[in-house]
């Protein structure tokens, strides 16, 4: 949604940056069908896939490297993942340099409680990375007063296929396209999401909702 959201009005670039979680080979399956839809045929430039992995510093336990999420009522805080966004906009800030970018668009929402999605996170990382790379660069989040379903709605709104769209922390692959599990936080956010922005929600799910 966010690189449709973007290319309205500038060229896009997007970037996925591999750390090694469990859900990512199902993640990047769904981008490229994503991506290859009309939705991002105008000033979306080919995916640039990139790797800085976190298996060096989460442990083999981990429920993001094991694929065993959290249960679905589970808050946000269970499911935080330390230094994501600083991993992310590390490795982008490179790849903008090079490709003399100034701008790195993120996709956090409203009430996201985590420390690495805070406006002065962003604006003090945007210095830092401006200073070390000897570019400037201006990290962004579009929607970081939006609720999910205010997304859905510009999604829908974009043409966005929504069925290929992704949110799921144990996605399930079946006839070689990924299934949300439907038992994880992230479906249960999805599902009522999709009923609050009055949305058809096209999303396949491999289990019913536990409530």
């Amino acid at each position: 949604m966010l690189a449709a959201h973007e290319a309205q009005t500038a060229a896009v670039h997007p970037v996925y940056v591999s750390v090694g979680l469990a859900w990512e080979d199902a993640e990047i399956a769904m981008l490229e069908r994503l991506l290859g839809s009309p939705a991002f045929a105008r000033n979306v430039a080919p995916l640039s896939r990139i790797s800085f992995t976190m298996r060096d510093v989460y442990a083999p336990t981990h429920w993001a490297i094991r694929g065993v999420p959290p249960a679905y009522d589970t808050s946000d805080e269970d499911v935080y993942l330390a230094g994501r966004n600083l991993v992310l906009l590390t490795k982008a800030a490179v790849v903008a340099a090079k490709l003399k970018a100034h701008r790195i668009a993120l996709g956090p929402l409203a009430g996201n409680p985590f420390p690495d999605a805070r406006p002065e996170f962003f604006s003090t990382m945007s210095a830092a990375m401006s200073l070390g790379l000897d570019h400037p660069i201006e990290v962004v989040a579009p929607f970081l007063t939006w609720e999910k379903d205010a997304v859905i709605r510009r999604g829908a709104g974009l043409g966005v296929p929504l069925e290929l769209t992704l949110s799921c922390m144990n996605p399930v692959v079946t006839g070689g396209l990924p299934q949300h599990c439907g038992l994880c936080s992230k479906c249960r956010e999805r599902r009522d999401a999709f009923a609050a922005a009055g949305v058809t929600d096209p999303s396949r799910y491999a289990n019913r909702s536990p409530r």
